[in-house]
């Protein structure tokens, strides 16, 4: 499967938490090893659990090497003083991420992306940018009027 299908799926996960993850988007997330995904999730109702902490929990040792397609940039903070998706996906040792969208918030916006790359993983984004602001349309326009 190419990117645009893991993405793909990535953005079909999200889909049925629009309305119910509170102020957090519905994020979907597809880990990939080997061209098989490994594990997805999605942000759950209130906003908690994330989309990334799920599907690393449910990798587990497999995602170490692995993609992770997210639908938006993986936090860089958590208001729960637990782990961020970022440092997350660092700890579980993903090679690649790509992020659909960056986060729109002034002060979160690149961080996560920043985090990433300092980490020595490859980051790309954009891919299906289109698709997963329209999805979370509320969130991205609160902050895009910042």
């Amino acid at each position: 499967m190419s990117d645009a299908a893991h993405m793909q799926r990535a953005l079909a996960l999200a889909a049925p938490g629009m309305g119910v993850t509170g102020a957090n988007p519905s994020v979907g997330c597809v880990l990939v090893k080997d061209g098989a995904t490994i594990a997805e999730a999605a942000t759950q109702a209130g906003g908690r659990p994330h989309a990334e902490e799920q599907a690393v929990a449910l990798a587990g040792a497999r995602a170490q090497g692995a993609t992770a397609y997210v639908t938006v940039e993986p936090c860089a903070l958590r208001s729960t003083g637990a782990l961020s998706c970022a440092d997350l996906l660092i700890n579980a040792g993903v090679r690649r991420v790509v992020v659909a969208a960056r986060d729109p918030h002034p002060l979160a916006g690149g961080v996560g992306l920043d985090r990433l790359r300092r980490a020595g993983i490859e980051v790309e984004v954009g891919l299906m940018a289109d698709e997963a602001r329209a999805q979370n349309v509320a969130f991205f326009s609160q902050w895009d009027k910042a």
